[in-house]
């Protein structure tokens, strides 16, 4: 990739083409985490929707302890959520470019730990990796969030395919009220919702291949992919950093 693009990607000034851009390429991450995470420890953790609605129903039979794993892992991915913005922030209070990237080289490191200590959580203390993987995936899409003001999410499908409906809904009630000309926002975000979903999917079809092909260590082409697109960023911030020293 061109290095005024990868700057471009992950760097403090934004556009709108590398938002989406950049929202893509997380949703393949996230798409490969949770079905290659999912095949490591037999839980999908990067929506949290299904894991509450299990904690209502241990809750409800009596399942005490499994009811407090998933409270475990909600609050693991509330934490993750929670460290993107104070990454977002204090890199924002001293002008760093790197203020979206270093969420990105935390989620890599943890993506390396995963793949490394993975075979180590396996069996009874399974819930290790899964804590892990919560926390991964609330920092990744708190990343897209923050950076798209709330507009985009990556790590789960759910809000992705509202939004698809609304997108068709507004194009056909559109078509039928005749006014073609306005159409091109609607077909902007259709494209992109449905590119996310795809890319999502993708994802998912290939992190399941590699755990099954590599194990716990499917992680690290993911975690290399997060650190080429975060790199740029943060040596830019270190070459300034290094500067003002000399200076």
């Amino acid at each position: 990739m061109p290095l005024f693009y990868l700057r471009r990607l992950t760097g403090r000034k934004r556009t709108e083409t590398s938002n989406r851009h950049l929202a893509r390429y997380l949703a393949f991450i996230a798409g490969a985490a949770n079905a290659g995470g999912f095949l490591a420890v037999r839980q999908y953790t990067s929506h949290m929707s299904g894991i509450v609605s299990a904690m209502a129903d241990n809750f409800a039979v009596g399942s005490l302890t499994v009811a407090l794993s998933g409270f475990a892992a909600v609050m693991s991915f509330l934490l993750g959520a929670f460290a993107t913005t104070l990454f977002i922030r204090w890199a924002r209070s001293r002008r760093l470019e790197s203020e979206y990237a270093l969420p990105l080289i935390a989620e890599a490191v943890l993506l390396i730990l995963f793949g490394f200590t993975g075979r180590v959580f396996a069996g009874g203390r399974v819930w290790g990796t899964v804590l892990l993987l919560c926390f991964t995936m609330g920092l990744q899409n708190a990343i897209i969030t923050k950076l798209s003001k709330n507009v985009i999410r990556t790590t789960h499908l759910t809000g992705m395919v509202t939004d698809t409906g609304i997108a068709l809904g507004r194009i056909v009630s559109k078509r039928f009220a005749g006014a073609h000309g306005t159409l091109a926002p609607e077909l902007a975000t259709l494209r992109l919702l449905t590119s996310l979903i795809a890319l999502f999917f993708i994802g998912g079809v290939i992190g399941a291949v590699g755990f099954k092909h590599a194990g716990f260590f499917f992680t690290l082409p993911l975690a290399t992919a997060l650190f080429l697109l975060a790199a740029l960023p943060v040596v830019d911030d270190m070459r300034r950093g290094y500067r003002i020293g000399a200076s």
